[in-house]
């Protein structure tokens, strides 16, 4: 029963930490008085927005040019006036891809650069009718940037201008490695919400809206309160996100702007807190999200401690293993109260073999007799579940792994790959991954130790499974993070240990 309990739990596993993966949870969102200075007022809609039409077409190569500075470095789009994507410079280069963020919702605009300096970016589009200016200006500490526009109507006629922004654009194609992990964030007055982004929404009054990928996020943040989020599904493998509003009539010779608080960098809870803690939002582990904060911080804490990502993933693995270890007692003695029962029950299968009601009658009367749980063993693992799949959200996301070496582990988000083979083998690719391998090695002595005597037909299942079980977890855990595999090897390796303690024992 036992060893039934441990395959459904792995099975459960791998429904699990896709569906977490996938699934946002919504969360509320904490109310706060904007204090950005508007540049503009805009009368507010008295009617839903919509997020209006546009057809884009993909930039011809000699209209991109890159900007830099010591955080990241932005290829823009110049006839655009839009970021193409962002290559982060502390974090190997990570690029997280826009296509065409922060465009203006308005086909007839072709900018082109003015100016590039070392705070800011100014690009502007001018014809018979209307000039705008896009100036990008960006913090000298930190990765928020600041977005003005200014609208001008240069004609004799009233002209009508649209101040709708969009975000950036999410891509869903299998082609994608990092389809899984993206998601939006919208957050009104009333609440934040994390969708998938796969289907076109519209939510009234937002405050900002976000979108991320494993490690990355860009939000976008209004001056002023009068528009609405929205998510358009352009195709079943893309989706834009951002900020739409009604069209503003704007009288011969008038002049508006519009001011936008930007964000492209790491989700980091320090950092987006520092700038604005609203932004912190954006952060989501799914289902356990509040058991993956607690974790994070308490690795973050141990960190700056050792000042080692993989030293402090081992004293992680420690402090929960002892944390949770009267759990793993209980589960323990359960498995070996069950073993000294076995016996009696292969003897009662003999003499009851016929008789299936009498026999499980005569099974819980045992139990019974010797106050034993045939559940026993299963509660703890059970209450373990959600603490494995909130470490394996927090330490998937994590960017703060991202490179960080530990032994022969080059990148903890990674798997350690000792070694690259010359050709691709089936499932296992073409890496060697050793801590998976150790690891599933450690489970078959566990489960070897443990297993109790059994008639011949059980043997040959129990032979099974010892060969399975291992065999399931180590391909599970092949392809995972090391720095996940590396805190539950450590977790397995002292059981293992105190099993052994315990098989010992008189």
């Amino acid at each position: 029963m036992e060893k039934r309990l441990i395959l459904a739990i792995a099975l459960s596993i791998l429904v699990l930490l896709v569906w977490s993966a996938l699934v946002p949870k919504p969360q509320p969102v904490i109310n706060k008085e904007v204090t950005t200075k508007e540049v503009a007022t805009i009368t507010p809609p008295s009617e839903p927005i919509s997020a209006p039409a546009i057809t884009k077409e993909e930039p011809s190569p000699g209209s991109l040019f890159n900007y830099s500075q010591d955080k990241f470095e932005l290829t823009f789009n110049e006839s655009l006036a839009a970021v193409k994507e962002v290559k982060f410079r502390m974090h190997q280069d990570y690029v997280l891809p826009l296509k065409y963020g922060f465009m203006l919702q308005d086909p007839s605009a072709s900018f082109r650069k003015e100016s590039a300096s070392a705070d800011a970016v100014t690009f502007v589009h001018q014809d018979q009718n209307k000039r705008i200016i896009k100036r990008f200006i960006f913090s000298k500490s930190n990765y928020d940037i600041w977005l003005e526009i200014s609208f001008q109507n240069l004609s004799s006629n009233p002209i009508k201008i649209n101040p709708s922004l969009i975000l950036g654009a999410l891509d869903f194609s299998h082609k994608n490695i990092q389809a899984r992990y993206q998601d939006v964030t919208i957050a009104t007055k009333e609440k934040s919400q994390h969708l998938s982004a796969r289907k076109s929404q519209e939510f009234p009054e937002a405050k900002f809206v976000g979108l991320r990928d494993r490690y990355f996020c860009a939000i976008l943040e209004p001056g002023q309160d009068q528009y609405s989020g929205f998510v358009k599904k352009l195709n079943p493998e893309e989706s834009e996100i951002g900020l739409s509003a009604r069209e503003i009539v704007l009288a011969p010779g008038d002049q508006i702007g519009h001011k936008f608080h930007l964000y492209l960098g790491p989700q980091d809870v320090k950092i987006l807190n520092a700038i604005k803690p609203d932004w912190s939002m954006i952060i989501n582990f799914g289902v356990f999200d509040f058991i993956s904060q607690i974790l994070l911080q308490l690795l973050e804490f141990l960190y700056r401690l050792v000042h080692n990502w993989g030293l402090a993933i081992v004293i992680l693995s420690f402090l929960v293993y002892f944390i949770l270890f009267p759990l793993s007692l209980k589960q323990m003695r359960s498995m070996k109260e069950m073993q000294a029962l076995q016996p009696h029950i292969e003897e009662l299968r003999k003499t009851y073999k016929d008789n299936p009601q009498k026999l499980n009658k005569e099974i819980m009367e045992l139990y019974r007799q010797h106050k034993v749980n045939p559940l026993g063993g299963c509660l703890p693992l059970l209450l373990q579940m959600p603490i494995f799949l909130a470490l394996y959200q927090a330490l998937m996301r994590s960017v703060a792994l991202k490179g960080a070496r530990f032994l022969w582990i080059k990148d903890l988000s990674e798997p350690d790959r000792l070694f690259i083979l010359p050709k691709t083998l089936p499932i296992l690719g073409n890496e060697i991954n050793i801590l998976p391998i150790v690891m599933a090695i450690g489970m078959f002595v566990q489960q070897k130790i443990s297993m109790p005597a059994a008639a011949s037909q059980q043997a040959e299942q129990q032979k099974m499974m010892l060969v399975m079980m291992p065999l399931l977890f180590g391909l599970i855990f092949y392809h995972m993070p090391s720095g996940l595999v590396l805190y539950w090897f450590i977790n397995s390796t002292l059981m293992l240990i105190y099993q052994v303690r315990m098989s010992r024992a008189k």
